[in-house]
């Protein structure tokens, strides 16, 4: 992996003739979690949707500037787009575990890239089930369906469906946002342990847990980011009078 596991440069991204994000450079380093802040609308989804292109099938949408994962244009011809999308997975918002099993819904990458080695199969679904912090809870009943898990298991399982894959970089995009206390918590204890082998670019509308998890924090206001920092010292030193207004509560 390249000094920068995600790069955007200059970056200019909206939708028909509204510009989103504007003029936005970020550098994301590798096996470290950044936490995307700021108010609603402010661009925080659009720019991390960028990395792995979710947004390029949505209606009118544009983008100017570089975006560069591990070293290399997103946009390269060469490289197919559902390869991208293997080497950086993405969990959304609200869970959207598919009606199968659990089991199924784990290895539904690995079924797709066309693995049939049973073997390897099992030892990719015990290790991506672990690392979500899922395994002891479902290892009894693989073959129920996904459907019938809670909430904040759901998630989870959306978090070992996409190691299943094995990514390098992992987009969360406020993945705690419909989950109780207990079940968020889970979810950050699982977030923190993965940061040791995957990148985490994290957005969250809770700068609690943007203070709780992440090493690296950016402020993002009408679409430009404001600062980006250690997250101590952005949460406590900001360089700039808007992020410590944003963050002290006096406007978003």
């Amino acid at each position: 992996m390249s000094a920068a596991a995600l790069e955007a440069r200059a970056l200019v991204a909206g939708f028909g003739d509204q510009e989103v994000l504007k003029d936005v450079t970020l550098v994301v380093p590798p096996c470290q979690i950044t936490a995307l802040i700021g108010p609603s609308g402010c661009g925080k989804s659009t720019l991390l949707r960028c990395f792995n292109r979710m947004n390029d099938h949505l209606a009118g949408f544009f983008r100017r500037g570089g975006l560069l994962v591990d070293g290399r244009d997103a946009y390269d011809p060469g490289w197919p787009l559902e390869d991208l999308r293997f080497k950086v997975g993405m969990v959304f918002q609200k869970a959207n575990p598919f009606p199968l099993s659990i089991q199924e819904n784990v290895l539904f990458g690995p079924d797709i890239a066309g693995l049939s080695d049973r073997s390897l199969l099992d030892e990719i679904l015990v290790r991506s089930l672990q690392r979500a912090n899922l395994w002891e809870e479902v290892k009894d009943r693989l073959d129920d369906s996904a459907l019938g898990l809670s909430g904040g298991q759901q998630q989870r399982l959306c978090i070992a469906r996409a190691l299943a894959s094995q990514p390098d970089i992992l987009l969360l995009d406020e993945p705690a946002s419909a989950l109780d206390p207990i079940a968020t918590a889970k979810l950050e204890e699982t977030i923190l342990e993965l940061a040791a082998e995957v990148t985490v670019l994290l957005v969250t509308h809770n700068m609690l847990q943007a203070a709780r998890v992440a090493h690296r924090t950016a402020f993002l206001y009408l679409g430009r980011l404001v600062e980006e920092a250690p997250t101590t010292q952005l949460f406590e030193a900001p360089r700039e009078r808007l992020t410590e207004e944003y963050i002290t509560g006096r406007f978003g």
